[in-house]
């Protein structure tokens, strides 16, 4: 550890000075929350707590959208008439802010970082609300422009599908819309009870419930039954019978109200085509079966006219082949039914699949209805008719650009038709050999001198490119002052550093030094105190003794007199550096004024040159 020492010899001591550990604590704590907040500024270590702190508050404040006249680019290290007036500017915006915690300028200017504390912690929770508030506001403002002037190619596409969608709804809605069927007679009887007009007004569109409803009342009847014990299954046989009396009480009451209603005038005369392909294809089928029962018949009455010529034996099996023959038909018609079974139950399920298809469709489609609606109502009229009228256009253009692809493509092919014409007509007369060889040379040269073109280009955008990159490299006065702002935060943390670690070398070396005067003392101590009952045994070694004592005494006033002397020279010292020091604090304020007054002249020059050279134009 030479070096340290050294240095310690030459570098003035400073007084170590004992700190409140409590306000330590409380500046820590609020550094922390400047630095959380967004305030990166506390982080600089050159810069001093007041300047951090008072920087920070500034900084919560200005983000709360509340004016106050301060500038801390360049006022680091104020004088204690600046620290006031600004303590007293911040203390006056506090109330207008409606801050809960009271603040006075001498607690921001003497530092008492305990009362300091609730005030920034308050700041900090205002400053970060105000700053959600008005990022909401910012980015609802920012969407609300944006649907303004532009589209997303999903409402495109959605205004484009609209359309379609609205009338397949309605065509929808037209297809599968009830249709009245029968009406009641006027001179029928009238219903009194509800049920019956219910009933009645379902059967006058083609509905009937009764026999479902019958259904399931059956179904919950054998459900019943089969849930009963063996004992009380022969009380429950009586059950169908009553289910087949109100079965048939319930067709009765059907037949009855439908004595009561005249099929509609519409309905009576309308013979659809899938009725006509019905009634022949029934008609074609009924004629084969009469056909074949026919041809039965007659065999069976040929063959009874004239029993006495067959035998029994015959007769039996004529009879077994035709009977053989009616089941193999019977057979090839259950088969063919089985088959449109099976067929009609396959389009039964696609239908179905296909009707709950566009049940979702339709709801997504209301969905959809619904906002827009709530979207047109929303929006304003003069831009839905815009809309509409540019939405008009832009199909009218696509009908036109359509045609006009249509009639180039129709040129195009005529023109193709005439140059082969064209052609023909030159092989046939033998004159298409000498101007394919001129457009052969012409082309050659031509494309030669593209090439050459395309060299030189290339050549000038090779010596574009050298130029523009020699430009990059000489920096602008904006990268400059951003280079310079940078060296001067780097100077500032090296010299922070540096100034830190001088202090733990003068810390190392004043308590090494405490070390050696200790070590000394205890030795010299024990020394005393080991040769002292020697001493008093006789009294010649009890004056050695005390001479010894005096002439110990004496070197140690000698050496407090020494570091008396050394230490009024350390302050000395001090005192004169730090008279330096404040000198070179109002050379640098002086120096940044200076450069900010030059820097206000260069833009009034620019001004000026700018305005002359406008004029002059």
């Amino acid at each position: 550890m030479g070096v340290p020492r050294g240095q310690e010899r030459q570098a003035p001591q400073e007084v170590e000075t004992r700190e409140d550990e409590e306000q330590n604590i409380k500046l820590t704590e609020i550094l922390e929350l400047l630095v959380a907040a967004g305030y990166f500024r506390a982080r600089i270590k050159g810069l001093s707590p007041f300047d951090k702190v008072v920087g920070g508050m500034t900084w919560c404040i200005t983000t709360c959208s509340f004016d106050i006249d301060v500038d801390l680019l360049f006022q680091e290290n104020s004088t204690i008439g600046q620290k006031i007036a600004l303590t007293e500017k911040i203390v006056s915006v506090l109330p207008k802010m409606k801050c809960p915690h009271r603040l006075e300028p001498h607690q921001i200017q003497g530092l008492d970082f305990i009362h300091i504390f609730p005030v920034v912690q308050w700041l900090v929770k205002r400053a970060i609300e105000t700053r959600e508030e008005m990022g909401d506001y910012v980015r609802s403002y920012s969407i609300s422009q944006f649907q303004k002037t532009h589209r997303l190619p999903e409402d495109e596409e959605f205004m484009q599908r609209k359309e379609k969608a609205l009338k397949t709804v309605t065509d929808i809605f037209e297809v599968y819309k009830p249709q009245r069927k029968y009406k009641r007679q006027r001179g029928a009887e009238e219903l009194l009870d509800e049920e019956s007009k219910v009933h009645a007004t379902l059967l006058e569109y083609g509905r009937r419930y009764g026999f479902s409803r019958q259904a399931g009342k059956t179904e919950q009847a054998e459900d019943k039954k089969a849930a009963l014990p063996p004992g009380l299954a022969a009380a429950g046989k009586a059950e169908p019978c009553d289910e087949v009396d109100l079965q048939a009480a319930e067709e009765l009451r059907i037949k009855t109200l439908m004595t009561g209603m005249a099929a509609m005038a519409t309905e009576e005369g309308k013979l659809t085509a899938s009725t006509v392909g019905q009634i022949v294809g029934l008609q074609s089928d009924e004629i084969k079966q009469i056909v074949s029962e026919y041809a039965e018949k007659q065999s069976e009455l040929s063959a009874e006219e004239r029993p006495e010529r067959l035998g029994a034996a015959q007769q039996h099996r004529r009879k077994v082949a035709s009977l053989n023959k009616q089941i193999l038909q019977k057979t090839k018609l259950l088969e063919e039914l089985q088959a449109k079974c099976a067929d009609l139950q396959a389009k039964c399920t696609e239908a179905k699949k296909t009707l709950t298809e566009v049940k979702s469709y339709s709801e997504k489609l209301d969905k959809e209805l619904a906002a827009l609606e709530t979207i047109e109502s929303q929006a304003d009229s003069s831009i839905l008719q815009s809309l509409r009228a540019l939405v008009a256009m832009n199909e009218n253009l696509k009908s036109q650009e359509q045609e006009f692809k249509a009639h180039c493509r129709e040129e195009m092919e005529r023109l193709q038709q005439n140059i082969e014409s064209l052609k023909a007509e030159a092989v046939e007369n033998g004159e298409e050999q000498e101007p394919n060889k001129i457009i052969e040379q012409q082309y050659k040269a031509e494309k030669e001198k593209l090439q050459k073109i395309r060299l030189l280009l290339a050549r000038r955008n090779r010596e574009i490119a050298i130029l523009q990159r020699k430009i990059d490299e000489v920096p602008s006065r904006a990268e400059l002052t951003q280079y310079q702002k940078r060296f001067i935060e780097l100077y500032s943390q090296v010299s922070a550093t540096h100034k830190e670690t001088k202090q733990f070398f003068t810390l190392y070396n004043t308590l090494d030094d405490k070390k050696v005067y200790l070590e000394k003392e205890v030795s010299l101590l024990n020394s005393i105190y080991d040769n002292f009952h020697q001493a008093m045994a006789s009294s010649g070694s009890r004056e050695q003794f005390l001479r010894q004592m005096e002439q110990i005494v004496e070197g140690i006033k000698q050496n407090r007199m020494k570091m008396e002397k050394k230490k009024q020279e350390n302050k000395m010292r001090r005192d004169q550096l730090n008279d330096e020091y404040l000198e070179l604090l109002e050379k640098q304020r002086l120096y940044f004024k200076t450069v900010k007054e030059f820097k206000e002249e260069c833009r009034k020059n620019e001004m000026l040159l700018s305005k002359l050279k406008a004029s002059s134009s």
